[in-house]
C-alpha cells in the first residue's frame, strides 16, 4: 500500500466507527475514498459533487447553518456529516460552508451501507436511536485492569454454582419441632416450606429464635406460623454480585435459587461472604454487629475496594450508588443506636433524613453527609439538648467513617437543620412561595430528602406539603428550571470538552459537575412540577416520562447520559483507588478512548438539547 493510503487508513482506524472494521476492510477502504479540498468561504457540501456521500473531515472546519443563516454545529478534525445516508439526524441544516481550509473525505452512501451490512458494531454506531448507541457505550465500556482479578471473576459466577447441597425442603403442614431438626441433621441455617411443588415461605435459625422461643410458642406449632412467606427468590443464572446486591438492599441473608418454579438450594450470605470478604452484604452484616466507632470505622474502610470490585465487576452506576448509599444508610442507623445506648431513647419523636447524593441513592464512597433532624412539634426547649448531642454523635462517627462532614453545614448537628416540623414546613412553605438564591442553594440538598431512621411519618407529612406547594408554584418550577441552567455541559465549539483550569484540577473534565449534576437538576424540576415522591433521578426520569413533562424519547436518552457518563467516573474512581489515589470527580480527556469521547460528547448534547427546552418552556431569560 502506498504511504499515502496508509496515512489515510491509519487515521480512520484511530476513529469510530471505523475502528470497528476489519483489517482487511481498512485496508480497502482508502481506494474508495475520494479526496476534496475546500478554500475558505466555499459552500459545503461542494456544488460539484454528483451522488450521495458520507464526508469525513481530515483538517480544517466545516460551520452549519439553519434557514435563517444561524450556526447550528461546527465540524472539527474526525467529525462527520452526511444528509443522504438516511443516518444521521442533520434536517435543522440549510447551507453549510468551509470557515477554515479544509480537506475531505468522501465515501459513497453504498460503500457505507456495505460496511454497516458487514459490520454489526459499525451499524449500530448509526442508528436513530441515541438510547440504542449510548445503552451500547455503557455495556462497551471496558473495565479496568487493575480489577480484573480473580475476586472479580468470582463476583461474576452464576450462584447455582455456590450451591454446595441440595435444596432442604419441608411440607408447609409440618411442625416447627421437625424444621428445626432437619436444619440440625443437614447442618443447615434454614428450610424452605412447600405447598405442593411451590415454595411459599422459608425458616431460617433467626426465626426459630426470635418467633418461637423468644415468642413461648409451642414447637408442636406449624412452621408456617413463624415463616417468612413469599420470600425473595433469585433465579439460577443471576450473577453472585447481584444476588450481593439483593441482599444488601432487602437486608436479607437467604435467598432461594430457582429455575423457573423449580427450587435448586438456598444462597446465604455466608456463601457470598467466602467469595470475598468485601463484598456488600458482608459489609452490612460487620456494621449491624459492631459495638463500637471504631469497629465501623474499620468497617468502612473496606468500601472503596468495594466500590473497585463492583466496578470490575460491571455493575452499573445506578447499582454501585444505591449499594453505596444503602451502607451509608446502615452506618447512619448503627451510629443512632449506639449513640441512644449512652443517652437513653428520644424524649419525642423524630426522624433522621438524608440529602444530596444519599437520600438519591446514587453515592460513591467519595462522598460527604448531608442529613438532618425532623423532630415532633411535642419537641421542649430542653429536649433539643439529647438532639443536639444525638446530631454530634453521629455526625461525627460518620466523619470518622470517611463520610466527611458537609463543606456548607448541611448536617443535623448545625441547629438550623435540627428543627421541629412545623418549622420545617414554615422552611419550606418560604422557599417555595418567595424563591431566592438560599433557596436554590439548598434545592440540590432539602429537596432530595429520604427518611433514614426514625418515626417515618414525621417525613411523610412534610414531603405531602413540599409536593403540594411546588406542583402548584409555577413561579417556583420557573426558578428552578432557571437553577437547573446553572451547571452547563462542557462543550464548546467544535465540539470540544471545555476543560478546568484552577490550579489544581487542569486539563480535567469536572464529570460531576458538568455531566451528572445538570441531570440530576433537570430531574428535580420534572419531579416538583409533577409533585413525584421519587428521590433518585433515574427514577424521577422515569415517573416524569408518564406525565407531560418530559417524552419517553428524551427521558430515556438523559437515563442512558447518566448512566454512561456516571459510569465513567466510577471508573476513573476505581481507577484512583487502585493506585492508592484519592478518589474524585475530575477525569482527564486523555483517559478515554476515541469511541468514549464521541458518546460523552453524544451524552453533552442530550443534555444541551433538554436545558434548551426549559430554557425556551419556562421562558428563563427574565429569570438572570
Amino acid at each position: 500500500m502506498e504511504i499515502e493510503l496508509i496515512e489515510i487508513r491509519d487515521f480512520l482506524a484511530q476513529r469510530p466507527p471505523f475502528d470497528s472494521l476489519s483489517e482487511d476492510r481498512l485496508n480497502e477502504l482508502p481506494n474508495k475514498l475520494q479526496i476534496r479540498y475546500l478554500r475558505r468561504g466555499s459552500q459545503f457540501p461542494p456544488e460539484d459533487i454528483d451522488g450521495d456521500y458520507f464526508y469525513i473531515v481530515r483538517s480544517g472546519a466545516i460551520v452549519l447553518l439553519d434557514e435563517k443563516q444561524q450556526l447550528l454545529e461546527k465540524l472539527a478534525e474526525g467529525d462527520y456529516y452526511t444528509t443522504a445516508c438516511q443516518l444521521i439526524d442533520f434536517e435543522a441544516v440549510s447551507s453549510g460552508k468551509a470557515e477554515e481550509d479544509t480537506l475531505l473525505y468522501l465515501l459513497s452512501c453504498t460503500e457505507l451501507q456495505a460496511l454497516r451490512k458487514d459490520s454489526p458494531d459499525f451499524r449500530l454506531h448509526f442508528t436513530a436511536s441515541i438510547r440504542e448507541r449510548m445503552q451500547h457505550a455503557v455495556k462497551g465500556t471496558p473495565r479496568q485492569k487493575a480489577c480484573a482479578d480473580n475476586n472479580i471473576a468470582q463476583l461474576t459466577v452464576e450462584v447455582s454454582k455456590l450451591l454446595k447441597k441440595p435444596p432442604i425442603t419441608l411440607s408447609i403442614n409440618s411442625s416447627i419441632r421437625h424444621a428445626a431438626q432437619i436444619m440440625s441433621e443437614n447442618n443447615v441455617s434454614s428450610v424452605m416450606l412447600m405447598d405442593g411443588g411451590r415454595l411459599v415461605g422459608i425458616v431460617t435459625d433467626r426465626d426459630l429464635r426470635k418467633r418461637c422461643v423468644a415468642a413461648g410458642l409451642h414447637t408442636d406449632s406449624q412452621g408456617r406460623e413463624i415463616m417468612t412467606a413469599n420470600p425473595d427468590t433469585i433465579p439460577g443464572k443471576t450473577m453472585a454480585l447481584h444476588a450481593m446486591m439483593c441482599m444488601t438492599k432487602h437486608h436479607v441473608h437467604h435467598l432461594p435459587v430457582m429455575h423457573n418454579t423449580e427450587v435448586l438450594g438456598m444462597l446465604t450470605a455466608s456463601d457470598l461472604a467466602r467469595l470475598n470478604s468485601n463484598n456488600s452484604a458482608f459489609i452490612a452484616s460487620d456494621i449491624r454487629k459492631a459495638q463500637s466507632l471504631d469497629e465501623l470505622v474499620a468497617t468502612s474502610r473496606r468500601l472503596p475496594d468495594l466500590q473497585l470490585q463492583l466496578a470490575g465487576a460491571s455493575a452499573t452506576a445506578l447499582h454501585v450508588g444505591e449499594v453505596i448509599s444503602h451502607i451509608t444508610d446502615l452506618l447512619t442507623c448503627r451510629l443512632i443506636e449506639m449513640a441512644q445506648v449512652e443517652l437513653g431513647p428520644e424524649p419525642v419523636p423524630f426522624v433522621w433524613v438524608c440529602g444530596g447524593s444519599q437520600a438519591r441513592q446514587e453515592q460513591s464512597a467519595h462522598s460527604d453527609q448531608d442529613n438532618a433532624l425532623i423532630i415532633s412539634d411535642e419537641m421542649s426547649k430542653e429536649d433539643d439538648a439529647y438532639f443536639a448531642a444525638l446530631a454530634r454523635k453521629v455526625n461525627d462517627g460518620l466523619d470518622a467513617c470517611g463520610f466527611i462532614y458537609c463543606p456548607g453545614d448541611s448536617m443535623a448537628m448545625n441547629p438550623k437543620w435540627r428543627q421541629p416540623l412545623a418549622t420545617w414546613l414554615w422552611y419550606f412553605d418560604q422557599w417555595i412561595q418567595r424563591p431566592d438564591p438560599m433557596a436554590l442553594m439548598l434545592s440540590s440538598i432539602f429537596f432530595d430528602l429520604r427518611p433514614v431512621c426514625g418515626d417515618k411519618r414525621l417525613f411523610k407529612r412534610l414531603q405531602k406539603s413540599i409536593l403540594r406547594q411546588s406542583r402548584e408554584n409555577k413561579i417556583f418550577i420557573a426558578y428552578m428550571a432557571s437553577n437547573a441552567l446553572t451547571h452547563r455541559p462542557p462543550l464548546g465549539f467544535f465540539r470540544s470538552f471545555v476543560l478546568v483550569h484552577d490550579g489544581k484540577h487542569d486539563d480535567t473534565l469536572d464529570i460531576k459537575h458538568r455531566g451528572i449534576v445538570p441531570i440530576t437538576d433537570i430531574a428535580r424540576v420534572f419531579a416538583l412540577s409533577k409533585g413525584l415522591r421519587q428521590t433518585n433521578t433515574t427514577d424521577r426520569l422515569r415517573a416524569a416520562a408518564k406525565t407531560d413533562a418530559v417524552s419517553r424519547d428524551m427521558s430515556d436518552n438523559l437515563i442512558d447520559a447518566l448512566e454512561f457518563i456516571a459510569n465513567l467516573r466510577i471508573r476513573h474512581q476505581a481507577e484512583q483507588i487502585s493506585r492508592g489515589e484519592t478518589a474524585d470527580n475530575y477525569l482527564p480527556p486523555g483517559d478515554l478512548s476515541e469511541l468514549e469521547r464521541q458518546h460523552l460528547k453524544t451524552s453533552f448534547k442530550v443534555i444541551q438539547e433538554m436545558q434548551n427546552t426549559l430554557e425556551h418552556r419556562y421562558q428563563l431569560a427574565r429569570f438572570r
